[in-house]
């Protein structure tokens, strides 16, 4: 399966404007209708309903505490196709000529389709994401508090039961994720707190990434969903996968983080912007593992002795 084949949905947390001209702003580019539907008052959302029928929903978030309550948003995008991203680069622009913007609190939630995965290829994904977290985190700048309560990392106490059990159905996989046969998986269960959240493939079918601190960055935001569907396809594809856990070196990292991202299939202009913005806030060096080699000096001349004729 390719990357381009994976659908998705994404929640970007914003501050600063409220949920109507968020609303407004996202009307302006996928057109339809924009509603204050206001049930459940605890979310208090608005829904614009685009050309497509398809349905845009913006609402409170109240983990956004720096300001006031009225101020705060959460875009809460429809099932999207890959096609769509370039729409949601042109939501995400609208958002921001809004007046809208993030702070530290913000983040984003990237869905994909669970359709597609089994017991094992579930455990393909973890694997894959914990032998490489160190850099995923890294380049990502997961700071310490998001990654101690709302971005667990995988931890290895699931990997050995992964190792251990080798699930091959979603029903042996659940077993292994809560501990026990979850048959009625509720939305704020603790084990959602996780970067790769396997909660929601039980609860609503898709497979939630939450490292994302919040960026109306278009590019970044674009990166951000390219980077997660390469995931998600490559354990699909993948027969099996190492869960080994690679040390962090600083002065390779960006050397390594390169290797992964095109070992994932991130190769190519299609991925150029993508590449840049996810090696930007890693050290080293991205063409060289050890870093760049210092240029050789060159060799000093012999020096020459002058030989006097001498008088006869």
């Amino acid at each position: 399966m390719k990357l381009q084949e994976l659908r998705f949905g994404v929640e970007i947390e914003t501050i600063k404007r409220s949920r109507g001209d968020v609303a407004r702003a996202i009307q302006t580019v996928v057109g339809g209708s924009a509603e204050h539907v206001g049930s459940p008052s605890c979310y208090d959302p608005w829904h614009v309903v685009d050309e497509r029928g398809r349905t845009w929903m913006v609402v409170a978030d109240a983990s956004l505490t720096n300001v006031p309550a009225n101020l705060r948003a959460e875009v809460v995008s429809p099932v999207l196709d890959y096609e769509d991203i370039q729409t949601l680069q042109d939501v995400v622009r609208a958002i921001r000529r809004s007046g809208a913007t993030v702070d530290e609190k913000c983040g984003i939630h990237i869905h994909v389709d669970a359709t597609a995965f089994d017991g094992k290829t579930l455990g393909n994904l973890a694997k894959i994401v914990h032998k490489q977290e160190p850099l995923i985190l890294t380049a990502l700048g997961v700071n310490e508090s998001r990654l101690s309560n709302y971005t667990k990392p995988v931890s290895s106490e699931l990997i050995a039961k992964i190792e251990r059990s080798r699930p091959k159905t979603r029903e042996q996989m659940n077993r292994i994720w809560y501990g026990y046969h979850n048959h009625h998986p509720q939305h704020y269960d603790q084990t959602r707190y996780h970067g790769v959240n396997l909660h929601n493939v039980w609860y609503r079918g898709t497979v939630e990434f939450r490292w994302f601190q919040a960026t109306l960055h278009a590019g970044k935001v674009r990166a951000a969903i390219q980077f997660v569907l390469a995931i998600a396809a490559k354990a699909l594809n993948s027969r099996g996968a190492s869960s080994r856990k690679r040390e962090f070196d600083p002065a390779s990292a960006k050397y390594d983080f390169r290797v992964f991202l095109l070992h994932l299939g991130l190769i190519g202009d299609e991925f150029k912007t993508a590449r840049k913005h996810l090696l930007n806030a890693m050290p080293g060096d991205a063409a060289w593992k050890n870093g760049r080699p210092k240029p050789k000096r060159p060799k000093p001349a012999p020096e020459t002795s002058e030989v006097g004729n001498g008088a006869n």
